[in-house]
């Protein structure tokens, strides 16, 4: 891969499922395969929904805490981030150096995990962004 494609905008939310059903219905999206209800041990703590053609749009990531946003005031900054495919663990580390060399900030390094090797990373600005392999 040329430079690590946006697989989805993940949301931050107390209520994964909740949140999920709401965009669900709102966008008229579906659950990935296996993150539908009844599915899932509830309460559910990451979903993912997918357009009409099978392509992630949105990710819900459970917190135990949220402030609902002040925007547009700053007082309570927009909880969300970046996930960013790329097509393998070559191209991953290939990334996280560019990424480091650009300005970002290593957060977590998750890169042994055998099914989803991934690194986390902060932009200059000091917000998330996940770099996984995803084929």
């Amino acid at each position: 891969m040329a430079y690590p494609e946006l697989m989805h905008v993940a949301l931050d939310a107390t209520d994964c499922r909740g949140l999920a059903e709401f965009y669900r219905e709102l966008l008229g999206l579906q659950y990935r395969p296996g993150d539908e209800p009844g599915v899932v041990p509830e309460p559910a703590d990451w979903l993912v929904l997918l357009d009409d053609g099978g392509r992630r749009v949105l990710a819900v990531n459970a917190v135990d805490d949220l402030r609902p946003a002040t925007w547009p005031l700053d007082d309570v900054p927009k909880q969300m981030h970046l996930d960013f495919r790329v097509g393998d663990v070559d191209d991953l580390e290939r990334h996280r150096r560019r990424a480091l060399d650009l300005g970002a900030e290593l957060l977590l390094d998750r890169s042994d995990d055998e099914e989803e090797p991934t690194y986390v990373l902060a932009d200059p600005a000091g917000h998330p962004f996940c770099l996984l392999v995803q084929p």
